[in-house]
């Protein structure tokens, strides 16, 4: 008995089932869970055909056949109704069921499952994403364009070979960077519009530090100017952002390193959870207040000049690091480091994994992405200092320093052998 065949049809028999009672429970006249099932059951009976009897055409003949058939029930409905629905979810849903039925035996099933799943998701929240596009405004369509363009036209066309003195200077690679941090904030943007304005003091320091830290601390330290009492609030907030951009850190660590992450990330998870506690202690704080607090609505993080801006700085970066480990050693990384902390943290780890992957010591990595970390933080308070109130200076003087006296134990004291 051939078992795998088995299962393929079990697999197809469930993905059918599965479709069908979402398209049932829209009341569908065409098609519903007995049908889907049995289109899927067909696509996989072909495909088993097609492959047992090697002949191409058995499939694609199936394939005409199920298509004059959902033809014919289309003008039999229009027929009968006045009114009908001309949508073609339903048939296209079918067409594509009996090819996910076919793929299971001619191609690869883990494809094939995630698609027919992903499809099931996206008929079921049919609704819900008309909701969400109908709330759309121009510039959330034009972060959406952006991106696609940022990500889906550019990177592909961009040569992947390094240019320049240091022999450093790879555009795709430069450019994968930008839309990896173009991708992050773009989705925290998206987040923020769907849990509103009113998403509560612990989700602004989230989507703060998943959008940007520096922009969140900007738009809190100027809204102690001009409403009274917040500054607890607005320190938690900011210390809250900065925390969460640590976890933007880990993530493009993780995405530049890979194989190595394990020997760079545990001083920084360390580094992380005290931060946390740091959240955790102004919190309590701030939560026998009354706050009645909104986020700043964020500008549109996708523009293509803020993505141009990021990727000549990236690069202006790389050739700095790549100059300060050749001909100043390690003092001169630290120093690139602390620039480098003060004019974008994203762009600073990036160039410096890039360094760690391309052979610099990983222990000596993590420092100098935590210099630059600890530099940014220095930033945010005067930041606080220069646009906030005294009150906000003190609490983000607190709590940043704190974290960085936590980071400099962390730089001093860590364990050679320490890392996961």
């Amino acid at each position: 008995m051939n078992y795998p065949d088995l299962i393929t049809l079990g697999i197809s028999f469930g993905l059918g089932m599965l479709i069908g009672l979402q398209r049932e429970k829209t009341d569908n006249k065409i098609a519903g869970v007995r049908t889907f099932t049995l289109i899927a059951v067909l696509g996989t009976i072909s495909g088993f055909l097609t492959r047992d009897f090697e002949n191409p055409f058995i499939f694609p003949m199936m394939g005409i056949a199920l298509a004059g058939f959902l033809i014919t029930a289309n003008i039999i409905k229009l027929k009968k109704q006045k009114e009908a629905d001309i949508g073609q979810t339903t048939e296209v849903a079918a067409l594509l069921m009996f090819a996910l039925g076919g793929y299971l035996v001619l191609g690869n099933q883990v494809i094939a499952i995630i698609v027919g799943g992903s499809m099931a998701v996206l008929l079921y929240v049919k609704e819900h994403l008309h909701d969400l596009i109908d709330k759309l405004k121009d510039k959330d369509l034009a972060a959406i364009m952006t991106f696609a363009g940022i990500s889906l036209v550019v990177l592909p066309i961009l040569p992947d070979k390094t240019y320049g003195p240091l022999d450093v200077l790879n555009p795709q690679n430069i450019w994968l960077m930008v839309t990896l941090i173009v991708g992050i904030s773009v989705a925290g943007y998206f987040i923020y519009k769907f849990l509103g304005k009113k998403a509560g003091v612990i989700s602004n320091g989230i989507l703060g530090g998943i959008i940007s830290s520096t922009a969140t601390t900007v738009s809190y330290a100027r809204k102690t100017k001009d409403t009274k009492n917040i500054s607890k609030l607005s320190a938690f907030v900011i210390t809250a952002s900065a925390t969460v951009s640590l976890v933007r850190i880990m993530i493009e660590i993780g995405v530049v390193l890979r194989g190595k992450t394990s020997e760079v990330i545990l001083p920084l998870i360390v580094f992380f959870i005290f931060m946390v506690l740091v959240c955790i202690g102004l919190f309590y704080l701030i939560n026998k207040e009354e706050t009645n607090d909104t986020m700043p609505e964020p500008k549109n993080p996708a523009q293509f000049k803020s993505a141009l801006f990021f990727g000549l700085l990236y690069g202006v970066i790389l050739l700095t690091v790549a100059f300060a480990e050749k001909e100043l050693g390690d003092g001169g990384l630290y120093t690139v480091s602390v620039i480098g902390g003060l004019a974008n943290k994203d762009a600073i780890t990036l160039s410096l994994s890039q360094l760690v992957k391309g052979g610099l010591d990983s222990s000596f990595g993590w420092r100098l992405i935590l210099v630059a970390t600890l530099s940014n933080f220095a930033f945010k308070v005067v930041l606080s200092a220069i646009l906030g109130t005294k009150q906000l200076v003190k609490w983000t003087a607190i709590a940043f320093g704190l974290s960085m006296i936590a980071g400099l134990l962390l730089l001093w004291l860590w364990p050679e052998s320490w890392q996961l």
